[in-house]
């Protein structure tokens, strides 16, 4: 049963089209990978899903459990269940990381009861206890902003997880974790769109299915196997 559908979507930054017919559907709790090369449009879908102000949708349609995502402002579409966990996370000083977690878990239903028992649990499984009391994303490496995206993600649980490339910059052994707890997301009823242009990441996660995306343009699916043609071929060679 699909929770995200996306159909005939066209966005423009600008004056400039930089997605144009792009159509798909995320499988409840399935893990979904979007592929393509730098610059394909990866992250401007992405961002245009979550409702950024300088991607305007001028075509097309999304709906989220049959609700219309584009009718709602973008804190509403995270608090109807949909979080994009950034690329690049920015570093927010002044605000300690439990803090802000305790507010959004706060806006999404849970209660200070269930967060205080939930997030020493959920910190012990990213590996970030020591960073409780530290400021949002300050000072750390770029694997601790992942894994501070994807401790996010384990408090909320979302219907829906859009992973902008969490497997960027990381060491083999963040990938094994992170991998782990994508899938233990996905194992509670999470779907997840993991965006990424390498398949080394796929390669640990039971993949359902492969979007590629170019030139703005979902132009092939497929299940995992599109992943390892992507690796032999590159992705020019799986145009659709």
């Amino acid at each position: 049963m699909s929770v995200l559908e996306v159909r005939d979507l066209h966005v423009q930054v600008g004056d400039k089209l930089i997605l144009q017919r792009v159509t798909f559907s995320l499988e409840r709790g399935k893990i979904h990978a979007l592929m393509g090369p730098n610059g394909s449009g990866k992250s401007s879908l992405a961002l245009a899903l979550a409702g950024h102000a300088d991607y305007k949708v001028v075509r097309g349609e999304a709906r989220l459990d049959g609700q219309d995502l584009f009718a709602l402002p973008p804190h509403e579409r995270a608090r109807a269940g949909l979080l994009l966990a950034f690329q690049y996370p920015p570093e927010v000083e002044g605000v300690k990381l439990r803090e802000f977690l305790r507010l959004a878990c706060g806006a999404r239903g849970l209660g200070f009861c269930e967060f205080q028992k939930h997030f020493p649990q959920a910190l012990a499984r990213l590996s970030l206890t020591d960073f409780r009391d530290r400021e949002l994303n300050v000072g750390f490496s770029g694997g601790e902003k992942k894994r501070t995206e994807l401790l996010q993600l384990h408090l909320l649980r979302p219907k829906v997880a859009i992973l902008d490339e969490p497997d960027s910059g990381v060491d083999v052994d963040a990938l094994r974790l992170i991998a782990g707890v994508i899938e233990e997301m996905a194992e509670w009823g999470t779907t997840i769109l993991l965006i990424s242009h390498y398949p080394r990441l796929l390669e640990l996660l039971p993949v359902f299915r492969v979007h590629v995306l170019l030139g703005g343009t979902i132009v092939e699916e497929g299940g995992p196997e599109l992943a390892r043609r992507i690796e032999e071929e590159g992705f020019e060679g799986v145009r659709g």
